[in-house]
């Protein structure tokens, strides 16, 4: 059944209703009577199909609109009393200073709201000595410890802006992120020293480059300054002039790959760090006294704004881990007395195929936050672990079109409301599959898609509400290629997720695929014209094509390259031992595909969807088809029998 055609159903059902009744009243029958038969008149007319949809949401529905209430006078108090992220954490820290803020699980590290505060005071007074000034920008490029948080923390409370650098980078990508931020300093663990030294050369002499945490082998470079004994020596007293600052300016910067190759800086300001942390907080009920795990990353949103946002804003404790480890995730959450976790969805995969071990039916969580959760295994995940709610989501750094499951539906990704769907103008528009082109109607406005119709995700723009607003990238050109017109009416805006998801019949969303340029692999965007970029360059300008396959029963898709190599002359090993040194892991391509000639378009593009079509089996080509062993660390020719090993899962991906 079409939504779209429920809805014009219902209301014409609605008014024949409406004139029945008044023509049964000026005939002089009872009200009652009238009522009677006009209701009949409704739901004969095809409005019960809207009555079932109403009695089978109307709970979902209500719950989800209290929340977007409480968030939108949460959000309005703060616009009136021009707060931002630190003033309402400074409040938070005053109300309970001796409560633990972050502990991290690798070194068993405790930080109280008051050290938090105090640390990030230091790194304020620190940086206005040196004379950085509101709009600055410093790169944090450190991986997932306490000291991350105050870092960024500590910068906005000066008003300078952090850029957060994906701790995979290396060499090209690195280089080009540290240029494109702006920034007029680097901050870096020790750990990290080898990767900036080798973009040293690429820097200006004018960024300053401070180093936090134990040097590594290298020592420390040439040109960088020690942070830690200039952060001991600063004072951890409030500023005494505050920026002048609001909820709508920028508080720092995310990387997110994206169709346009190298990655892009996307502008978080903010109301939206407050919105993204609220809806997660008030959507899933947590309380003060959660603490919650989180091992993501914190250079992107899921770890340092819906995870950390909950200590922040709110004053839960959160429990760092660097990296995610399946062995120790269990026994994290009984040690620390976690009752709230986070995951994606190779997190879970990767916590099923453990062993079973005692700490797994020890613990106290109770709710699991997070996106990518396969159908396939989310039951199986809460009945082995015990989990009594999943809060699974969809949303992207810069998007205005976040959706949530409130209320555990097994595969959503969230829904939209079918009894008031203005309330949060989202909609799944008509695309052309091949080049993702937004399909229209006569009037020039784009199509809504049917109940179980693949459409891609939009979000009506609404500067002037904090939930509807788009602040886009640094790069104008990348912000405005997210943009669309005349989308929902004539003249207005809209967000391009780029993502393709479908909705059923009560309005619950499932997604589908990611669109573009653009697939997630090992919890990660990965830009296939990042990687087609670097295989080109390193094979003097051959024709490449990257794309995502799917892997039976692995989530997302691993990333395959089809090379032009008419002479059969590549070597896959010798190639990939340049990979290692030029990709982050999980951009190294799994699959190779050796063929005479890349197809491409008329102008020049190249043409993937073929080979996406025919993937990685060698049953579709005669040509070259190679797999990426992670245990052995090279290329195996695939033939059949490696093909059904693949599948069967006897292969780590």
């Amino acid at each position: 059944m079409a939504w779209t055609n429920t809805w014009m159903r219902a209301p014409g059902a609605g008014s024949a209703s409406v004139v029945s009744l008044v023509l049964l009243w000026l005939l002089g029958l009872p009200w009652s009577w009238s009522a009677a038969a006009a209701l009949g008149v409704y739901v004969g007319g095809g409005g019960w199909r809207f009555l079932r949809i109403v009695c089978k949401t109307a709970r979902r529905d209500l719950f989800a609109l209290l929340v977007l209430i409480r968030v939108r006078l949460e959000l309005r108090h703060h616009q009136r009393a021009r707060h931002t992220i630190p003033r309402i954490f400074q409040v938070v820290a005053q109300q309970q200073p001796d409560r633990l803020a972050l502990v991290d699980a690798g070194s068993d590290v405790c930080w109280t709201f008051a050290q938090l505060d105090a640390y990030s005071n230091a790194v304020a007074n620190l940086f206005c000595q040196l004379g950085f000034t509101p709009g600055d920008v410093v790169a944090i490029f450190l991986e997932g410890r306490p000291e991350f948080v105050g870092l960024w923390l500590g910068l906005a409370k000066v008003g300078v802006e952090a850029a957060l650098l994906n701790v995979n980078l290396r060499r090209e990508p690195l280089a080009f992120c540290l240029g494109t931020s702006g920034a007029k300093a680097l901050i870096f663990g020790g750990e990290l020293t080898a990767a900036v030294a080798e973009v040293s050369g690429q820097l200006g002499k004018s960024l300053l480059k401070f180093c936090s945490g134990e040097l590594g082998p290298e020592g420390i470079l040439p040109d960088t300054q020690f942070l830690d004994p200039l952060l001991k020596e600063a004072s951890t007293a409030p500023l005494a002039q505050p920026p002048d600052k609001g909820m709508d300016d920028r508080l720092f910067y995310i990387y997110t790959s994206g169709t346009t190759g190298l990655p892009k800086a996307a502008i978080v300001v903010h109301s939206r760090y407050y919105r993204i942390a609220a809806f997660g907080h008030h959507a899933y009920s947590m309380q003060v006294a959660d603490v919650l795990y989180d091992c993501l990353p914190l250079y992107h949103t899921a770890g340092n704004i819906m995870g950390v946002g909950q200590c922040l804003i709110y004053g839960l404790t959160v429990v760092l881990r660097k990296k995610f480890s399946a062995s120790r995730f269990w026994d994290d959450c009984v040690k620390y007395n976690c009752t709230v976790v986070q995951y994606i969805g190779e997190i879970c995969r990767y916590l099923l195929k453990q062993p079973v071990r005692e700490a797994e039916g020890r613990h106290r969580v109770r709710l699991a936050v997070g996106n990518g959760l396969r159908p396939a295994i989310w039951e199986e995940f809460t009945e082995r672990f015990g989990v009594r709610q999943i809060g699974e989501f969809y949303g992207a750094t810069e998007c205005n079109c976040s959706i949530a499951n409130m209320d555990g539906k097994v595969g959503s990704c969230g829904f939209n409301s079918r009894i008031l769907p203005h309330v949060y103008p989202i909609r799944l528009v008509k695309v052309n599959e091949d080049t993702m082109e937004l399909l229209r109607d006569a009037q020039g406005l784009c199509i809504p898609c049917q109940a179980g119709e693949p459409g891609l995700l939009v979000g009506q723009i609404n500067q002037q509400d904090p939930l509807r607003r788009f602040d886009g990238y640094i790069s104008e050109s990348a912000t405005s290629k997210k943009i669309a017109h005349s989308v929902f009416r004539k003249g207005d805006s809209a967000y391009i997720s780029g993502d393709v998801l479908v909705m059923d019949e009560l309005g619950y969303m499932y997604f589908r695929d990611r669109s573009g340029d653009t697939f997630r692999w090992r919890g990660e965007n990965v830009s296939t014209t990042e990687v087609e970029g670097v295989l080109s360059r390193l094979l003097g300008q051959t024709d490449v094509a990257v794309y995502g396959v799917a892997v039976p029963g692995v989530e997302g898709k691993a990333g395959m390259a089809a090379i032009a190599d008419p002479h059969g002359q590549l070597s896959p090993n010798a190639l990939y031992q340049e990979l290692q040194k030029v990709l982050a892991p999980y951009a190294r391509p799994i699959f190779l595909r050796l063929l005479p000639q890349v197809d491409t378009t008329g102008t020049f593009k190249i043409q993937k969807t073929r080979l996406q079509h025919e993937g990685f089996d060698p049953r579709q080509t005669s040509d070259r088809l190679f797999f990426l062993d992670l245990k052995q660390g090279h290329y195996l020719p695939l033939d059949q029998s490696v093909y059904t090993r693949i599948c069967s899962g006897a292969f780590a991906l």
